[in-house]
């Protein structure tokens, strides 16, 4: 009998080893062709554009002694805000516009954030409002979503760059052995219409895809190993468990005719 629950032990041990060795470096493991120097040139150089229903922080200040001449224009379009340090904050409207006090309506869909400031400081002082200006703006509500494992959540961008990579260090607890890294899909709208790729971390290729640096409220989403590749893994495990398990059957039938 103890012979028998050491065969069965080790039997289990056996495929338990078999089960783990089902998720290998080689599927998981980030920037594989990578090693220590390399260089990778990143060509695609971003700076996002603000866009419809984007939420922007604005502030006006001045070095000169006239301060208060900034106060008009920190007044905010959405809290308010009449602090001149507090700045104000705009949600530019389906046609991409935002209407500032005193300066009126302005078209802003298209423009960086550092163009945006130009253009104000610009129009501040030839306009004569507001002597030596200095403008500052900064998006609100920079956002990329996810998508996978059944479950969803927002991540909130404190700035207004964010890589492919950077996001997937953030989903760090999201992303399991189980997720499909060869084929993450950034979600993207383009003009219109929706727009899906696949990026694969596992090479540095990613860095070079267009899609590598995210824009605000792009999806990520991703896959896990459900089908397909697992369900054929599945198949020739079961078939070495099948194969383990006839072969226990025969030593201990061995064994109980020898003692017999």
């Amino acid at each position: 009998m103890k012979r028998k629950k050491n065969i069965i032990i080790l039997a289990s041990l056996f495929l338990s080893a078999l089960a783990t060795s089902c998720i290998t470096p080689r599927r998981v493991n980030y920037l594989q062709d990578m090693t220590q120097g390399s260089q990778i040139q990143i060509e695609n150089k971003f700076e996002a554009a603000i866009a419809p229903y984007d939420e922007l922080n604005i502030i006006v200040t001045t070095s000169s002694s006239k301060k208060e001449l900034a106060a008009p224009f920190n007044f905010g379009a959405i809290n308010n805000a009449a602090t001149q340090n507090s700045g104000s904050r705009y949600l530019v409207d389906v046609n991409g516009n935002i209407q500032i006090p005193i300066l009126g309506d302005l078209h802003v869909a298209g423009l960086t954030r550092l163009k945006l400031q130009d253009t104000l400081t610009a129009m501040l002082k030839n306009g004569g409002y507001v002597d030596d200006p200095f403008v500052m703006v900064r998006f609100n509500n920079f956002k990329v979503f996810f998508l996978g494992g059944g479950k969803g959540r927002v991540l909130n961008i404190s700035n207004e760059r964010c890589t492919f990579l950077e996001a997937l260090a953030m989903l760090s607890s999201d992303i399991d052995l189980h997720t499909r890294r060869d084929r993450i899909a950034v979600m993207r709208e383009i003009n219109g219409h929706m727009v899906m790729r696949y990026l694969d971390p596992r090479s540095s290729d990613v860095f070079s895809d267009p899609f590598f640096m995210l824009q605000q409220n792009d999806f990520i989403i991703t896959d896990t190993y459900n089908n397909g590749i697992v369900r054929t893994e599945f198949t020739y495990w079961v078939g070495i468990a099948s194969l383990l398990a006839s072969i226990s059957s025969l030593v201990l039938s061995l064994a109980v005719l020898k003692k017999s």
